[in-house]
């Protein structure tokens, strides 16, 4: 019964509307991976910037250009290179002759939804100017400060086994992003969809046809009611002692961050919203879990020699915590 009186205090039915024809428009080209999309839509609801991570040819690329295209805003692409310098992202004062003074020319970084292919590909100096613009959603040139129009989100890929020509992310900047989302093979059944589906495309122009489902007023209202959402005091004393255990584990050299704590509350909010709930559950913060703290954490060298992953000692973590019930 309480259940449902929470259920009327907010209505998310527009919010449901709004996924529901993303996933619709998506599920036209990219084949499975429903939970990648809900993490991409948590992300953006939840106001974070999220990391693709992934070998070639899993459509990491695709898929956010897709999310872009879905929504009505001002969309930009910028592919890191080994050469690409910080004003090639940020832009740069130019002398106008006319005026005699210098303007500044607004680098690509300027949009609403940008996307970041290949991120660990720039050098660290590259990368660096990314570090104001992702926390403050401002950037400061020639003691002049810009601020960024909302929504502004940062959509970056990259590719976990080439290691030429990349520079690793530093941790700085890897607490930045909420999630840290990875894209695995598909199975046999979707392969052969997506071969199938690839072999009936008539044009070759996938894009064409996605139209518009959000503008950006409407992600702005949307997430002013993802973070309206109940929480439990149980459950938020919940996604705290998560992020407290990763402090305190023999397998972590570093553990999460408060900025961490706060990730995965809000994330687990617009999981409840996706879902039409306007309250959060354990299951919600167990499910962002994974995503939220699988870049926050160093384990140690031992357990990484011996091959152990993150997620299987976030998973650890939360099998000995009692879940709120």
């Amino acid at each position: 019964m309480e259940n449902e009186n929470f259920e009327q205090r907010t209505d998310l039915s527009k919010l449901s509307s709004a996924v529901a024809q993303i996933k619709a428009t998506l599920s036209k080209i990219i084949v499975g991976q429903q939970q990648v999309i809900d993490l991409i839509i948590a992300g953006i609801l939840a106001d974070g910037h999220i990391l693709i991570e992934g070998v070639p040819g899993v459509a990491k690329t695709l898929t956010a250009k897709l999310i872009a295209k879905a929504v009505d805003v001002k969309y930009s692409r910028i592919q890191f290179t080994p050469d690409l310098m910080p004003s090639d992202v940020l832009g740069t004062s130019v002398f106008n002759p006319q005026t005699a003074g210098f303007e500044f020319k607004r680098g690509p970084v300027f949009g609403n939804i940008i996307l970041i292919d290949e991120i660990n590909r720039a050098p660290a100096k590259t990368q660096s100017a990314l570090f104001e613009v992702m926390e403050e959603r401002q950037i400061t040139m020639d003691s002049h400060t810009y601020k960024m129009d909302e929504p502004f989100i940062v959509l970056a890929t990259q590719n976990p086994v080439e290691q030429e020509g990349t520079y690793r992310l530093p941790e700085a900047q890897l607490d930045r992003f909420l999630f840290k989302i990875e894209i695995k093979y598909p199975s046999l059944e979707e392969e052969i969809a997506i071969v199938t589906q690839q072999h009936q495309q008539k044009t070759a122009d996938q894009l064409s046809d996605i139209k518009p489902v959000l503008a950006g007023e409407d992600i702005i209202a949307l997430r002013r009611q993802v973070r309206a959402l109940y929480v439990e005091p149980k459950i938020l004393a919940f996604a705290a002692q998560i992020i407290h255990e990763t402090r305190n584990n023999r397998s972590i050299y570093l553990g999460g961050s408060p900025r961490a704590s706060l990730a995965i509350v809000n994330a687990a909010k617009a999981i409840a919203a996706i879902n039409g709930r306007d309250f959060v559950t354990p299951d919600d913060i167990i499910l962002v879990a994974a995503p939220v703290l699988r870049h926050r954490i160093m384990l140690t060298p031992d357990k990484e020699m011996e091959g152990v992953l993150p997620d299987d000692v976030i998973a650890q973590i939360i099998q000995k915590i009692e879940i709120p019930r």
